[in-house]
């Protein structure tokens, strides 16, 4: 069995390593649907450095970026 959790190397032996992949997998979709928002923050609304203005204010930032990517991908879905 392989130790290392390349998906190359655990589809080299399919049978054997059918929950590792399995598991992989399901791994990697979560991150891509983890990232998307990251993505809406970064390229759409410019927020790629930290500022350090106190935790109160870097939280509310945070919060209300965090919120936008959320109306960007709804209105999207309403528009198909």
């Amino acid at each position: 069995m392989a130790h290392c959790r390349d998906p190359q190397a655990l589809k080299k032996h399919p049978r054997i390593n059918k929950a590792l992949l399995k598991t992989e997998y399901l791994k990697a979709s979560i991150r891509a649907k983890v990232e998307h928002p990251f993505r809406i923050i970064k390229c759409q609304f410019g927020f790629t450095k930290a500022h350090y203005r106190g935790m109160a204010k870097n939280d509310s930032k945070l919060a209300m970026l965090f919120a936008l990517p959320n109306i960007v991908r709804v209105s999207q879905m309403l528009k198909t």
